[in-house]
């Protein structure tokens, strides 16, 4: 029976769940694909640490080298994590005739684009599902499922520390502080948070989504990124109250006309989304992508963004992927972005001034007569017209909070009032601006 040999790069939480499946459930893959999958080496700094597994047979080492330069291995799985070094040991391994498979998120995003060529010109494939999404087939759909659609949009709650915080502040009440401090202890959060809660994991994501989607270059440098550590309690019942709540989403749009894409707008950031809407109902720590294309309109996938087991098992379906061609050529898999390399373009990321969104708006003002009047008086000077104005309860500093949601207006036409009303003596505090997206399905 034809059999893939696999070396493994890092033994941490993902590594040990891939090792586990290969171990494990050797025979139902063995059933499913006709031929074996089997695990020849793993390595890992920390060799001494019970995994709860019984490698017999693997070779275990503490240098990657050793398994990218390995005649007996056919494909690498990348679970290092970060640009170096794994960059430097997936280019090694392509060199070297190995296929990759990986969940690394910043390596596909920063540097997918000198990887892909070099993979497909040596007739390899790079897999990189759990990068995106973690155990949710979101790629997989862009890529195959959804390949005879133009994609007309792409939502994605991706980040499960942004979403378990944005949670639990809804639910009880208290500010963002206090929530981050509770996920550090679950370890939903890492020590050092601005990672994920200040959007860049999601960015990271998104540049990779927005990129199969559209057929453009992956350009995450570009991608306009703001994220949660602002919002306050205050916010999140605000929004409540008018019909909405808060999630951090990433947003991808192609814009053009007669069917051409000829910019991509990428963003990042907390958005209001209808309560009704199936976004909204995706709490705690799982992460959910909207996909919508001219011919099948809405589609969802939902489900763990993270974690062992779930991204493990989005790993071990690459490698079943790519063992179902092995060793002859890989040309029946679909290209790593969904476009053949030739056809993709360095398509232009739409200014973020250029945006038009829907926008709630939230002061801290002197509690004096005319603040109100000034205020709308600028935004009138802007042809911005709202929708909503609330005004809450005194704050402790005495401030008082005022709420307002806008009708569609651009980003660099609100960005232009909001300079002028900072500038109001009555405005105390920096203003917040978050944007809100109806077509959330």
């Amino acid at each position: 029976m034809t059999e893939l040999r696999v070396g493994l790069l890092g033994l941490g939480t993902i590594g040990t769940g891939v090792a586990r499946i290969l171990i494990e459930q050797k025979d139902l893959i063995s059933r499913r694909l006709g031929k074996q999958v089997r695990l020849i080496a793993a390595a890992d700094r920390d060799l001494g640490r019970d995994r709860g597994l019984d490698f017999t047979g693997v070779r275990l080492c503490d240098d990657a080298n050793d398994i990218v330069s390995a005649d007996d291995i056919d494909l690498v799985v990348e679970l290092i994590g970060g640009y170096e070094p794994a960059r430097t040991f997936v280019a090694a391994a392509l060199a070297n005739g190995k296929h990759v498979v990986t969940a690394n998120k910043a390596l596909i995003a920063k540097h997918g684009e000198e990887l892909f060529p070099l993979a497909a010109s040596k007739g390899l494939q790079i897999g990189f599902e759990a990068a995106v999404g973690g155990g949710i087939p979101c790629m997989k759909a862009l890529r195959e499922g959804l390949a005879a659609n133009a994609i007309e949009s792409v939502y994605g709650i991706l980040n499960g520390t942004c979403n378990f915080i944005l949670t639990k502040m809804e639910n009880e009440g208290v500010d963002y502080a206090d929530v981050l401090k509770e996920a550090q202890a679950l370890g939903y959060a890492e020590a050092d948070p601005t990672f994920d809660v200040e959007g860049i994991d999601t960015a990271q994501k998104l540049s990779i989504l927005a990129a199969m989607a559209f057929g453009s270059k992956i350009r995450f440098d570009e991608v306009f990124t703001e994220g949660i550590s602002r919002i306050t309690a205050t916010d999140i019942q605000a929004a409540h109250e008018m019909g909405y709540r808060i999630k951090l989403l990433g947003i991808a749009k192609p814009h053009g006309e007669n069917g051409a894409v000829d910019a991509v707008e990428m963003r990042v950031h907390p958005t209001l989304v209808p309560l009704s809407s199936q976004m909204a109902q995706v709490s705690d720590s799982y992460n959910a992508v909207q996909i919508s294309g001219d011919f099948v309109e809405h589609t969802m996938y939902f489900g763990r963004g993270a974690g062992e087991r779930p991204t493990a098992s989005a790993v071990v379906a690459d490698i079943m992927d790519i063992t179902s061609g092995f060793p002859h050529a890989i040309t029946h898999l679909a290209p790593p972005m969904g476009f053949v390399e030739s056809s993709r373009r360095n398509i232009p990321t739409m200014p973020m001034a250029d945006t038009v969104c829907e926008y709630f708006i939230r002061l801290m003002v002197k509690d004096q007569p005319g603040v109100i009047a000034s205020v709308t008086s600028i935004l009138a000077d802007h042809r911005i017209s709202l929708e909503a104005l609330t005004q809450k309860e005194r704050h402790k500093s005495h401030n008082v909070p005022i709420i307002m949601l806008t009708h569609e207006t651009t980003e660099g036409n609100l960005q232009a009032a909001i300079s002028r009303i900072t500038g109001l003596d009555a405005v105390e505090e920096d203003v917040l601006i978050l944007r809100k997206e109806s077509a959330v399905a």
